[in-house]
């Protein structure tokens, strides 16, 4: 995934990448807990972003239980939809802004 992001991905990427949020670090593809992995991860501040796109229609359970066991590992999870993302990247930055305490 790291070489072919979704087209969400990409666009939410070139918002975050270069600490451009507030000074926060964020990295792409991070596997965390073993078995797991984060489209976007600001480990100073302990934040998941996740994008959702088709391929988690149906998996909303799953991602719930996923979501449980970060948020138990002391991680904030924030889910942003793809079309979101897509339809209105700025807004999804400023949720994820508010996500990381950064103005």
């Amino acid at each position: 995934m790291r070489q072919l992001p979704t087209a969400s991905e990409h666009a939410l990427w070139l918002r975050l990448k270069g600490r451009q949020l507030g000074g926060v670090q964020f990295r792409r593809q991070v596997p965390l807990g073993g078995k797991y992995i984060a489209d976007f991860f600001a480990p100073a501040i302990g934040l998941v972003v996740e994008v959702d796109g088709a391929s988690h229609a149906g998996r909303e359970a799953a991602d719930e239980r996923r979501d449980r066991r970060l948020r138990r590992a002391g991680l904030t999870v924030l889910r942003l939809p793809a079309a979101l993302v897509l339809s209105d990247v700025e807004h999804a930055v400023g949720l994820i802004r508010a996500a990381a305490g950064v103005g």
